[in-house]
Formats: structure tokens, C-alpha cells, sequence
């Protein structure tokens, strides 16, 4: 195998196991505890002030605190991926003039 087939099986190996998740079947107990902690707390006086301050539900302000995770997650994946595309490039560019 050719070293740049092998790199390729490397990378594609690397990013299926990045993406699994470890199931957990106590997704009970952890929910529990994760309701329990100082973060959840934080969380829900963010979310009762911006509903105070933008006059809007406390359901809603939770959608737009949950949201506005969320994009700044998809943000830095996105990020993260850019510079992995950007690093096999750069490896396959190096390989090519070898």
C-alpha cells in the first residue's frame, strides 16, 4: 500500500473513531446528576434573565440559550475541521513533491 493510501486509511480511521460515542445505558442516573450540578444552576439563571430582560418566555429564553450552544459548537467543529482539511493538504502537497 502506498504511503499516501495508508495515510488516507489513517485519516478516515481517525475520523470514525472521533465521532463514535460511548452509550452509556445509565442515561437515567447521568441525566440526574448532570440536573444537579452548579453549571445547570448557572444555566437556569441565564435563561430567567434573558427572558426578563428580552421580555420574551422562559421557554423561549432556554431555546435561545441551548441554540446559541449549539452554533458555537457547530462553529469550532467546523473550525476544527477546516484545519484537519487544511493539514492533509498540506501533507498531500508535501507527499506529491517527494
Amino acid at each position: 500500500m502506498s504511503n499516501n493510501q495508508e495515510s488516507i486509511q489513517l485519516i478516515n480511521t481517525a475520523i470514525i473513531k472521533s465521532k463514535e460515542k460511548k452509550i452509556d445505558s445509565s442515561y437515567e442516573d447521568r441525566l440526574s446528576a448532570t440536573c444537579q450540578t452548579e453549571a445547570i444552576k448557572a444555566l437556569s439563571v441565564a435563561i430567567q434573565h434573558l427572558a426578563e430582560s428580552q421580555k420574551i418566555s422562559y421557554d423561549q429564553a432556554a431555546i435561545q440559550v441551548v441554540e446559541t450552544v449549539r452554533e458555537l459548537d457547530s462553529i469550532w467543529n467546523d473550525y476544527v475541521m477546516m484545519e484537519g482539511i487544511n493539514k492533509l493538504k498540506t501533507m498531500l502537497k508535501s507527499n506529491s513533491t517527494h
